[in-house]
């Protein structure tokens, strides 16, 4: 999601400049490659770039291809075969052994459903959302970002011959929280559809305004989390010291729940380093579908406060993660963040936490949900 956003602001920016763009949208790949569907990038006619759509080899050939889509106006799908050995010939040379289709969609300001006003309607909402993009393998014509949709609503310009089957495809993964891909015929077009499956922005919600949270708030933030901080001291809970958090509340535990959006999508870390605030938030968090609980401190400090609360279940000790984080032999604060950041971003996206060099099958897997 913090890709997106950062092209909605670098978007803002050039309408602002005067400045025509294009979108870079990866669509669709085979075998290996540096991103996956779903990578987008802006690209402005002076050449600015935000995003990226490969590990920076495809991007100067695709500022070319970005900047004949904004003078001619149209949509334009463009193959990087990197299996061929005449990839040299153009300067690609990516090296990851696959085919990436990377569609270009320049963004007509006065479209009222240009792909960028349905990226503005995404992050727009904190909901499981379902993007729509239609695009040709073998026709000129492309027809590009084409629907947003979501559980109450939707927003379309997908062909009146195909919306029907779309809107119920969308639907389905909505419903199993993964992105795939439909053919189907429109007219005397043969299009392929890449749906994607977007959940919001992780939120995660820091108890303590410790010196020890000051890197893990920061860290979240670089990721595009939304970060909330949580604690009863106004002498630490303070937006001077969290100046990227999107709330800063001074608040006693009882209070959280009320100003705090409770989602699938939300983290809790306890470290007030305060037993007793602590376990009054725990108290409360246990009674949420809170996805992800995690307690700062020695295992048997958490043992004992879901003793005190008569919840000391195998159920609540699998569920609250204390020690919070990862075992990546962290030492101090910055560390302890990082190993917190990629306990929660594993238990979010279902992922082993095991070396990559041990990963038998292939590190994206169409399978996998997408989180962000």
């Amino acid at each position: 999601m913090k890709e997106i956003t950062d092209i909605l602001k670098a978007y803002k920016k050039a309408v602002k400049a005067q400045q025509k763009t294009a979108l870079a949208t990866v669509v669709k790949v085979e075998g290996s490659s540096y991103r996956r569907p779903g990578a987008r990038m802006l690209i402005t006619e002076d050449g600015q770039l935000t995003g990226a759509i490969s590990g920076g080899c495809l991007e100067g050939d695709a500022l070319r291809k970005a900047l004949s889509a904004i003078i001619q106006q149209e949509n334009k799908l463009i193959t990087y075969d990197t299996t061929d050995e005449e990839d040299a010939k153009i300067g690609v040379q990516l090296g990851c052994n696959g085919i990436v289709y990377i569609l270009f969609e320049p963004i007509k300001d006065h479209d009222p459903l240009n792909p960028i006003v349905f990226l503005e309607a995404l992050v727009a909402e904190r909901e499981n959302s379902v993007l729509v993009t239609l695009f040709s393998l073998t026709d000129k014509s492309q027809p590009g970002t084409s629907m947003l949709y979501r559980k109450e609503n939707f927003r379309s310009r997908v062909p009146d011959a195909i919306n029907e089957e779309v809107i119920e495809n969308a639907a389905a993964v909505l419903d199993n929280q993964t992105s795939s891909f439909e053919n189907y015929i429109s007219g005397n077009h043969n299009l392929d559809c890449f749906f994607e499956f977007i959940p919001p922005p992780v939120s995660l919600v820091i108890a303590g305004a410790g010196n020890d949270a000051q890197p893990l708030a920061e860290i979240a933030y670089l990721l595009g989390w939304e970060v909330t901080i949580v604690d009863g001291r106004p002498t630490h809970a303070s937006s001077e010291r969290f100046p990227n958090a999107k709330r800063v509340l001074v608040v006693k535990p009882e209070q959280v729940l009320s100003q705090v959006h409770v989602d699938e999508q939300t983290a809790f870390v306890l470290m007030t380093h305060n037993y007793n605030y602590d376990l009054a938030l725990l108290n409360l968090l246990l009674q949420t579908n809170a996805a992800y609980i995690g307690s700062l401190g020695p295992k048997n400090k958490l043992i004992r406060m879901l003793d005190e609360l008569n919840c000391n279940t195998e159920e609540n000790e699998l569920r609250v993660h204390g020690p919070v984080g990862l075992d990546i032999g962290a030492e101090t604060a910055e560390e302890i963040a990082i190993s917190i950041i990629a306990e929660i971003k594993a238990v979010f996206t279902n992922a082993s936490t095991c070396s990559l060099k041990e990963k038998i099958n292939p590190i994206h897997s169409r399978e996998t949900k997408i989180a962000t």
